[in-house]
């Protein structure tokens, strides 16, 4: 963590100008990835897929041991740094269930519905939520404990004051000495911060907001890191991606008979969405899309639910999760589940 008096550096001063130094990999083992996407209250669903293949596959044990790369963003990248230190899906899902209510608040009666609409237009020039729920329930479970403290290689999208992508990654190659002396609590509050729901985070001098501005479905990242660390082929790599439920967007008539900023109010979630479709179809082309096993929501009914609607999200994403670990276990336990990862080499930090 900086001191307040120190002047932040940019990271792209560290840009590698070489092609990087891929480290050993045994041709006979397989490099499992697991990827998470952003979605507020909505990271209930993968917690939710997750803790029902424990229950059915590996005996509550924590799925992350059987992944060498886990990359999440936003609430996703809060689960990958749960997982990363051994907890259950399960354990982290319970977490949702017990504190989304304090951290996304709804309006209480009387007034209910006035209170509701006066949040949203207060949302027009100031933040919806206060972060000090969130931040006090990560320290709970993170402690002091920091990056260089995971037991399993992540990738952890944000970005910083000044604009540029900046992923958090583990000293999984001799090249990432930036992050590991960050805490956990730092990372998971600078990937979490949703432009609009909460501010911009602040650590020291230093500014972050949440990755899922630019990738909200990071399995394009896990991928590059993976090819670019290691001497493995392509067709060694699997991948796990896991939605939050994306909404299917349309154009509608004013947007494409008048368009305008009003019209076009919600492109940055339209943006996400293609942003997200743009990683898979990349990655699918890169290692093979019988190689890539995706898990999402489909379109919901009564509409998508919002990253802060608790209640639709506790009632209805834990049903779905079921039902699609259901249909897609066998192949998922098949694919990841065989045997734990290897531990990975920590380059710098307390476990070199």
């Amino acid at each position: 963590m900086e001191v307040d008096s120190q002047k932040p550096s940019r990271r792209s001063d560290g840009t590698l100008n070489e092609r990087r130094h891929q480290l050993p990999w045994p041709k006979d083992r397989r490099f499992r990835i697991l990827s998470i996407d952003g979605g507020g209250i909505r990271g209930i669903f993968p917690a939710a897929i997750l803790a029902e293949f424990e229950r059915k596959f590996l005996s509550g044990d924590s799925v992350g041991d059987y992944f060498d790369l886990i990359a999440g963003t936003s609430t996703g990248g809060i689960i990958a740094l749960g997982l990363s230190i051994g907890l259950p899906a399960s354990k982290i899902l319970d977490l949702y269930f017990s504190n989304g209510a304090e951290i996304f608040p709804t309006a209480a009666p009387p007034f209910k519905r006035i209170k509701r609409f006066w949040a949203k237009f207060r949302s027009l020039n100031y933040y919806q939520y206060s972060r000090e729920p969130l931040e006090r329930e990560l320290r709970q479970i993170f402690g002091t404990l920091t990056i260089g403290d995971a037991q399993r290689r992540l990738c952890i999208p944000s970005f910083d004051g000044f604009t540029e992508v900046n992923v958090f990654k583990t000293p999984h190659h001799p090249d990432f000495r930036l992050d590991w002396r960050e805490e956990m609590v730092t990372v998971a509050l600078a990937t979490s911060a949703a432009p609009t729901y909460f501010s911009v985070y602040k650590d020291g001098q230093r500014r972050f907001a949440d990755g899922g501005v630019w990738a909200n479905n990071p399995v394009m990242v896990a991928l590059v890191d993976a090819l670019t660390c290691n001497m493995i082929e392509r067709d060694q790599i699997d991948i796990l991606s896991i939605g939050c439920g994306d909404a299917e967007i349309k154009m509608s008539d004013a947007q494409i008979l008048r368009g305008g900023l009003w019209h076009w109010r919600e492109i940055v979630s339209s943006a996400m969405h293609l942003a997200s479709q743009n990683a898979l179809g990349q990655a699918g082309l890169l290692i093979g899309r019988d190689r890539l096993i995706r898990l999402n929501t489909p379109p919901f009914a009564g509409g998508a639910i919002g990253l802060d609607d608790v209640k639709r999200a506790n009632t209805e994403l834990p049903k779905i999760a079921k039902i699609l670990a259901e249909q897609n276990g066998p192949l998922v336990a098949a694919r990841f589940f065989s045997s734990k990862a290897e531990p990975f080499s920590h380059f710098h930090g307390s476990k070199v």
